[in-house]
């Protein structure tokens, strides 16, 4: 790796100095938009969804599973396909670590997909996933939330995902969506997020963020992704990138 332009520790300091600044600000922003987004107003669920678990057949107020706040994430995996999307794997891995915690702060979650249920199971076998994961296939859901379309609406290139932003539509993409219960059982739909709205989610992206490469995506994004079991067993072992620049 070539280094920056390298100085001493009085101008490091200084230097680090004054990005810290621009780092404490933007975290204030954040802080003022996250608020902004807690007070945003809310939409009833009218539909009464019904869903297939391994558990059997779930509504989504049992996905709540006792808590007031339910977190689905909409997991591309289409009926008919054998394709298994990297990009929702890799924000699924992160999953089980931080649900430990956050159900302790009256937040449920569940994954969402159009595909059978068969497929889920065999998927989450293979991946070693523990979360809730429910098959919408039969039900509108996907559509409703704007992460499923149809032939036609792919074939109109409509810009429909992302809230009209973007037109470059599949049978099923990602994103995200929050749902609150009140005390009388009713359910709101509180928020959608989707594209890189998601990627908030994905903790690994936080360390390399911190990094002198980055994401070290070379111009492809997530280029390097790949589903946990297909990593080479030593992508990178001690001293190999010397190694083959010597």
């Amino acid at each position: 790796m070539t280094p920056n332009t390298v100085v001493s520790r009085e101008e490091w300091i200084k230097a680090r100095k004054a990005h810290l600044e621009k780092e404490r600000a933007l975290m204030h922003q954040r802080d003022a938009l996250y608020a902004e987004r807690r007070a945003l107003p809310w939409e009833k669920v009218e539909k009464d969804y019904v869903f297939q678990s391994s558990a059997g057949p779930k509504s989504l107020a049992d996905l709540f599973d006792g808590r007031s706040q339910l977190f689905v994430y909409h997991f591309m995996l289409t009926p008919g396909s054998d394709h298994l999307c990297p990009g929702c794997s890799f924000l699924s891995d992160h999953i089980d670590g931080a649900r430990q915690h956050f159900e302790h702060a009256d937040l449920s979650f569940a994954a969402i997909s159009r595909a059978p249920l068969a497929r889920i199971e065999d998927v989450k076998k293979r991946m070693g996933w523990r979360f809730e994961w429910v098959s919408s296939g039969g039900t509108s859901f996907n559509y409703d939330y704007g992460v499923s379309f149809t032939p036609e609406q792919i074939a109109a290139a409509e810009p429909l995902y992302n809230y009209g932003i973007t037109a470059d539509l599949g049978d099923d993409i990602h994103g995200s969506s929050i749902f609150a219960m009140g005390d009388d059982g009713q359910i709101y739909h509180t928020y959608s997020t989707y594209a890189r709205g998601d990627e908030m989610l994905a903790g690994a992206f936080a360390f390399l963020d911190m990094t002198p490469k980055g994401r070290n995506e070379e111009g492809e994004t997530m280029r390097w992704v790949k589903l946990h079991d297909e990593y080479e067993d030593t992508p990178m072992e001690a001293g190999a990138c010397c190694a083959t620049a010597a």
